[in-house]
């Protein structure tokens, strides 16, 4: 549990919400009181293929957890989460035809099997169509609630294992991008640390194999250069995983601070865990804050009334008029209602245009670049360079999307509150982990080969051809069917035969190249967009619900509120007084619990253990 304080207090509050009967108080309590006592902090490690992204995990957690090796690559995600004994399930997520999330399919499998699944070799492709794997293991540093995340390499960030990953960073707490110590960072690496930074509150970069590569130094100083030039604001950390492990087998501290590894974890404890704590502690304090308010409102009217009844006919129509407003708010009708549908409708058809858009510009660039070279010769590279740059569309059109919605539910919680802020919902879209990635990769057109024979068997009809016309034509002057006129001829027509028939069959790759370029471009359209509506359909859903929530809340307190004040009119001399100390004593009671709240956001989060 990650802050016992702030789970006692919300156990405070439910009470008070149950003496005071209110249920609905008591809802947004209960979901205060599930994010706390979940513990997990969640660690996403991403980078490009055999940078080293599993053997830094199993570092991290001394333990062969993920499978290495120079011919493995990992193709499934591998959350590795504590456990009090070894343990591996294979998650499968689906969804119902309406685009509900249906229950997660779990099993469990021989901790020595795991390889079998989430490795390339073992899983190609994601055959088995899992979600994710996910290990249980005993470990000091896992038992503060840490989960780290070991992301498929195959195809590296600029392909759909990248958009994929793009897609989970909104529900991660942290983010380590790992690149080896071989060369500076790349254009795909630089430009997901700058998507990365939008969504996710840390962002770290490792650097690897520093143990091979002895010019590792002057890399890290190349790839400070290249973040501060980006205005990306982000930690290195050099580290040996080889080393690490070794120091741990033999117990020799300078090993281990030669390894890098005390940094990294240090950042680990201090930056991810502790801010953790420091966001459950805001959150937590706003949300009893929020409902010590609510509870306090009819009381704070009724004592008004009770030792002002001169001013209880003003006081009661000003509640009135609060409850009107409040009242406003839970209609279909209302204007918060109204921001949001036409915000959602704006939002999907601006995402949906700006996808379109930047897949129309690589479509028209891909078919540029098919028409200058030969897909025989170039086909690799292009399908290449199409997945590295759909991948980027896809994850900057992601980021905006996100951005727009966040920027949305801040416009929605202005109709409520001056400090709108107070009010927004933790916006950590998707019901999914991660978001599917399954994509299909680009299809190779049949390429008709044009060998030897066939040219051969070009060139002679063509040859023929050219031989019996002039030859004939020559015959009139006397000479004879074959004479070096009609050889030449023949070897003219032959050779010009061949030539345009190389130039048809370019064309025709040419063709179906820039078809095949069409139908993934559609695909990708098809797939990334449905996700998208999906997501900011979920989105609607949230803030919908969120401030119904919120409108009830407030409409049922004012009720009580004007309630309270018209008892109290009524209310006689003798028993006014005692009233008066009762309604006192119990607002001394909520202010407690709001100075306690308060105090909780005030305070500093204690250190995290190594």
């Amino acid at each position: 549990m990650a802050v016992p304080e702030a789970v006692s207090l919300v156990d405070l509050a439910l009470k008070a919400t149950t003496a005071y009967d209110r249920p609905d108080l008591a809802r947004r309590l209960h979901q205060t009181r599930q994010r706390l006592v979940d513990p997990n902090v969640r660690v996403l490690i991403v980078g490009e293929f055999k940078q080293g992204k599993s053997q830094l995990l199993n570092a991290l957690v001394n333990a062969p957890v993920c499978p290495v090796d120079d011919d493995i690559a990992t193709s499934l995600p591998t959350v590795v989460k504590h456990s009090e004994t070894a343990s591996v399930t294979l998650v499968q997520e689906s969804e119902s035809e309406s685009g509900e999330p249906l229950p997660a399919k779990r099993s469990e499998v021989p901790v020595e099997q795991l390889a079998q699944y989430v490795s390339e070799a073992g899983n190609p492709n994601n055959r088995r169509q899992l979600s994710y794997a996910e290990v249980g293991i005993p470990r000091r540093l896992l038992a503060g609630g840490l989960v780290l995340v070991d992301t498929p390499g195959v195809g590296g960030l600029g392909s759909q294992h990248g958009a994929a990953t793009m897609g989970a960073l909104p529900k991660a707490d942290a983010v380590l991008l790992v690149s080896d110590a071989a060369q500076e960072y790349t254009a795909p690496e630089l430009d997901f640390l700058e998507s990365a930074r939008q969504l996710c509150p840390n962002v770290a970069c490792v650097i690897t194999k520093t143990d091979l590569y002895p010019q590792w130094r002057r890399i890290v100083e190349i790839n400070i250069g290249h973040l501060s030039r980006a205005g990306v604001h982000a930690k290195i950390f050099p580290v040996s995983s080889t080393l690490r492990l070794h120091a741990l087998r033999t117990e020799d501290k300078s090993l281990m601070d030669e390894s890098g590894f005390v940094e990294l974890i240090g950042y680990l404890q201090r930056e991810v865990l502790a801010r953790a704590d420091e966001l459950d502690r805001k959150s937590t304090s706003q949300d009893v804050v929020t409902v010590s308010e609510q509870l306090a409102t009819n009381m704070q009217s009724e004592l008004m009334t009770l030792e002002d009844p001169e001013k209880a006919g003003a006081l009661i129509a000003q509640l009135n008029q609060a409850k009107q407003q409040a009242d406003d708010l839970r209609q279909r009708s209302a204007r918060w209602q109204q921001t949001l549908s036409d915000g959602v409708t704006d939002l999907n058809s601006d995402i949906e245009y700006d996808l379109r858009d930047r897949l129309r510009a690589i479509s028209r660039e891909a078919e540029n670049i098919v028409e200058q070279s030969d897909p025989k010769d170039t086909w690799d590279q292009l399908v290449s360079w199409v997945e590295q740059q759909v991948s980027q569309a896809a994850s900057q059109n992601f980021v905006w999307a996100i951005q727009r919605a966040q920027f949305l539910a801040g416009q929605v919680a202005d109709h409520f509150s001056s400090n709108g802020s107070s009010l927004l919902p933790n916006l950590r879209v998707g019901q999914q982990d991660f978001i599917s990635g399954d994509l299909r990769a680009m299809e190779r057109p049949e390429m008709e080969k044009y060998g030897v024979g066939a040219k051969l068997f070009s060139g002679l009809r063509g040859g023929y051809g050219g031989l019996v016309m002039v030859g004939m034509a020559t015959g009139m002057a006397g000479l004879s069917l074959l004479n070096p006129f009609s050889a030449a001829a023949g070897l003219l027509f032959g050779g010009k035969t061949v030539a345009d028939e190389m130039k048809r069959n370019k064309q025709r790759r040419q063709a179906d190249a820039k078809m095949a370029v069409r139908r993934h471009i559609d695909d990708v359209t098809f797939q990334v967009g449905k996700e998208t509506r999906d997501m900011l359909r979920q989105v609607q859903r949230n803030l919908r619900d969120h401030f119904t929530a919120i409108a009830e809340e407030m409409h049922t307190s004012l009720t009580e509120a004007v309630q309270s004040a018209s008892k109290a009119v009524k209310i006689d001399e003798s028993g006014r007084v005692q009233r008066i100390r009762d309604l006192k004593a119990e607002l001394e009671r909520i202010e407690n619990m709001a100075q306690r709240a308060r105090a909780l956001d005030n305070a500093v989060p204690a250190a995290v253990g190594r």
